[in-house]
């Protein structure tokens, strides 16, 4: 249904599935102790770019004050970074994720409904083919993997590079976050790696979509690490995309169906945890339960699969870690927080814990370690500006410590920061945290 004002201009109304939990809304107190760890309203200084505003924007369309149409409503939707700094703040506690993402699912149900304008169709295409095909079947996301591969291996890139030909198209940012495609993929096939010694710890990795293509490097590193440190290392069949990029992007039944899989894929194994080596993918994992919590076939199982669902870095923290096979790593490293690692799953202190671990390395904190570098999933492609913006004040504050090494533990941040450092010609690297100790093993 959609409402008249009293000048006859319709109004949209959430409305159906995925509608924002009034009493989430109502949680928030407008006290404003957000304000200062929102990144868009740090760069912006406007109320509107801030989780304060942006829930009164959600509080106005559940009230039918405003609509969806509402373009200042629907730009502050896509412009928030879903980095959930506010949460990891708000004394109210409000679950500001759960009512964002739900506000962008009814801009998407609305669009497909009719309700709303659709979006262009170069757009609708590239939705359509991105998270309903090719997340959905990794097969495929392989195959453009090695075709990235082949455009990187062959001089293509470099000719494409040098010839203008990417800047006349308009793709010349966002080419630069391309990361370099593995030579050989991990691909779940039941693999078991035993322990190097005995074994304490029975665990699975997700392998997922970007990590087991672009960062395979990471995964081998990860195996190398859990086998030192006692664990036997299961890669189970089946198991696939977990969803965050169609939860984050308003597609929650996409992510409701990959959510499934992986819990059918993971579930009756035995594990004592499923580790996770990508912070966005382990936040969303986390959270199967509230996803699935309305399904009464999948609710128990989604729970008692979070449960279980740890990020290596948190895992490795909270076990007695082997420090006797340990060789020094002579460097400076800081450390950039991932979002979804610091704010969603809270877990702060555990990475800087392991890399103090390390024989050798210097751990020098930068500024705002945990303020939003600008990624947020594909942030960085939909909105390159504030992306830029924040990116560059990441990039200064990481330089300003003079370390050799930017330690990260997410695919995207990975990309967004090294990115950032190639065009400024930084000699600095960015390396995922298993890599350090995993250099520390070898």
């Amino acid at each position: 249904m959609i409402a008249e004002t009293s000048i006859g201009v319709a109004r949209v109304p959430f409305a159906g599935a995925d509608t924002p939990s009034d009493a989430v809304i109502n949680t928030c107190v407008h006290c404003g102790l957000c304000l200062a760890s929102c990144p868009t309203y740090r760069e912006t200084g406007l109320e509107m770019f801030s989780p304060r505003g942006r829930i009164y924007l959600m509080k106005g369309v559940a009230d039918g004050r405003i609509g969806m149409e509402s373009d200042v409503f629907q730009e502050q939707m896509s412009a928030c970074l879903n980095c959930r700094a506010c949460e990891a703040v708000c004394p109210s506690g409000v679950q500001y994720g759960q009512i964002l993402e739900a506000s962008r699912a009814q801009i998407e149900q609305a669009r497909d409904e009719g309700r709303l304008a659709p979006h262009p169709w170069p757009v609708k295409l590239l939705r359509g083919g991105v998270f309903g095909v090719m997340f959905k079947r990794l097969e495929l996301f392989r195959a453009f993997s090695r075709l990235m591969w082949l455009y990187q291996r062959s001089g293509a890139q470099a000719i494409a590079r040098r010839s203008g030909l990417l800047k006349a198209l308009g793709l010349e940012a966002t080419e630069t976050l391309l990361p370099p495609i593995s030579v050989r993929f991990v691909e779940p096939q039941g693999q078991v790696y035993t322990a190097a010694g005995p074994a304490r710890y029975h665990v699975a990795l997700l392998a997922g979509c970007i990590m087991s293509t672009a960062f395979a490097e990471v995964h081998e590193a990860t195996i190398r690490v859990l086998r030192k440190n006692g664990c036997e290392v299961l890669l189970p069949p089946d198991q696939g995309c977990c969803g965050a990029l169609h939860v984050h992007g308003g597609d929650m039944d996409g992510g409701r169906e990959l959510a499934r899989r992986n819990i059918a894929a993971f579930e009756g194994l035995g594990v004592d945890a499923i580790i996770v080596n990508a912070a966005g993918c382990g936040s969303t994992m986390k959270e199967y339960g509230h996803l699935l919590h309305d399904d009464p076939a999948w609710a128990e199982r989604a729970r008692a699969f979070a449960a279980k669902v740890k990020d290596v870095s948190e895992f490795l923290a909270g076990i007695e870690l082997n420090t006797r096979d340990m060789r020094p790593v002579n460097a400076t490293i800081t450390y950039q927080e991932p979002c979804h690692l610091a704010h969603a799953q809270r877990i702060s202190a555990q990475p800087r814990k392991l890399l103090r671990a390390i024989p050798g390395v210097t751990l020098k904190e930068m500024a705002e370690s945990s303020l939003c570098c600008g990624s947020a999933g594909v942030y960085n492609v939909t909105q390159p500006a504030m992306a830029e913006q924040l990116g560059n004040r990441k990039l200064d504050n990481a330089e300003a410590t003079s370390a050799d090494i930017l330690v990260t533990a997410n695919p995207g941040c990975h990309l967004q920061l090294a990115g950032g450092l190639r065009r400024r010609g930084s000699t600095m690297r960015v390396r995922h945290i298993v890599e350090i100790l995993d250099q520390a093993y070898q």
